[in-house]
């Protein structure tokens, strides 16, 4: 019977390469840094999520071992079975202090945690109405429950129909669909939102969200996967950024990116919220524990972030800089504060064909980057998505301008 698959597979596998979609995997051959090495290559790393260049420090991995030491190596159990050390419970309650919520429970990715949060708090009588932008693990945990589903056009605020600029299809607007789920009769209606959305690096309106959410009594969930550690003004994310802290009701966040950059995630939020998480979570109740190496990394990642925003504010300083001597050299970069900084290729001939072979040449001038398109982001919408860390230098931030600016004037992309 494989045979058949293993034909069709081929097949579309195929297709994606004569399309240019096929995602092929550079291999780093070091740890994760500022610096890393590529088919033993020393090259510039500007693409990943290492925001904090947390993901290698000397203090963290000092923190895993140690409690690989005392606390072992793994639980070989899930929570509620044997699976809980103190240690977990001492992680869930860091983070929820410093994410200003009430209680915390782990998951081993921020994937898993979305996968989890809406299932057991709505059911057919109730109402989600989520951005069209979401994360694709938001846009799976809506798929595994059963509320009723609405969605509005991405950041769009307004009580209209209309289509959406960004995506391209006919939709409506934040209010028009509260008060659509409101006219249902809908028991409980949730808004979900990302707090950071990882394509264009653009925020969430969450003032205009819990306005709103307010108006309509629903309730806010938003994902802070691409803002904690770093957004606003003592890295709490973007509730902290918008100053709507208090008024978010549920918040899903990674350890993976500027929180050391290992696994694991979480949901915060009102503690009856989270003991029925504990009861319900399916992903919870059914995976192992994270593992004490990451728990007790993470922990000490908070400690850090807690004492000192020298490191948020590092990234907030090198984020300027880039854009501006991006912006100021003439590319067509996603305007915005986050260190994710989109350089578009959309209005350019064969946008996709040549984001490939400008990550390709950048590579050859020591600088790695990833190029984005179709089905990740919209047809047309074609960018290289550059990621700014603590971790680089002033000297590295110069040098990658400078190679954007060799290579965009040899492939005719600025003057």
């Amino acid at each position: 019977m494989y045979g058949n698959l293993k034909d069709y597979l081929t097949d579309e596998i195929a297709k994606l390469h004569e399309q240019k979609l096929y995602k092929g995997e550079r291999i780093i051959e070091s740890p994760q840094g500022s610096e890393i090495t590529v088919k033993g290559k020393k090259v510039l790393n500007f693409c990943a999520n290492n925001y904090l260049g947390l993901s290698s420090n000397p203090d963290l991995i000092k923190a895993a071992h140690n409690e690989i030491d005392y606390r072992g190596y793994g639980l070989s159990s899930v929570r509620f079975i044997c699976g809980t050390q103190d240690r977990h419970k001492e992680l869930e309650h860091k983070v929820a202090e410093f994410l200003g919520m009430e209680d915390s429970i782990l998951f081993c990715s921020c994937f898993d945690a979305n996968a989890a949060v809406f299932e057991p708090l709505l059911g057919a009588d109730d109402a989600i109405v989520t951005d069209s932008l979401n994360h694709a693990s938001i846009i799976d945990g809506v798929r595994l429950c059963k509320a009723q589903r609405w969605i509005y056009n991405h950041a769009d605020m307004r009580d209209v129909e209309e289509t959406d600029t960004t995506t391209g299809k006919k939709g409506k607007g934040l209010e028009r669909c509260l008060k659509e789920a409101k006219e249902a009769g809908c028991r409980f209606i949730m808004i979900a939102t990302d707090g950071v959305f990882s394509m264009d690096g653009d925020i969430a309106k969450l003032p205009e969200i819990c306005d709103l959410a307010e108006k309509y009594g629903a309730l806010v969930m938003v994902d802070e996967s691409h803002s904690s550690g770093f957004m606003g003004k003592t890295g709490r994310g973007t509730h902290e950024y918008h100053n709507v802290m208090g008024r978010v009701d549920i918040i899903t966040t990674t350890f993976g990116k500027a929180l050391g950059g290992a696994s694991g995630g979480c949901i915060s939020g009102p503690k009856e919220v989270i003991d029925w998480m504990r009861n319900k979570a399916r992903p919870y109740l059914f995976s192992n524990t994270l593992a004490p190496s990451v728990v007790g990394a993470t922990i000490k990642c908070i400690e850090l972030l807690s004492s000192s925003t020298a490191l948020r504010d590092k990234l907030e300083e090198n984020t300027k800089k880039f854009r501006s001597e991006m912006t100021a050299a003439g590319f067509d970069i996603v305007p915005g504060v986050h260190p994710i900084t989109p350089i578009m290729f959309g209005k350019y001939d064969n946008c996709s064909e040549l984001a490939v072979k400008f990550a390709d040449r950048m590579l050859e001038e020591g600088i790695y980057v990833t190029p984005f398109s179709f089905p990740v982001v919209p047809r047309g919408k074609d960018r290289i998505r550059v990621q700014i860390s603590a971790g680089h230098s002033t000297e590295q931030i110069d040098r990658a301008v400078a190679a954007f600016i060799k290579v965009g004037k040899e492939l005719k992309m600025i003057k």
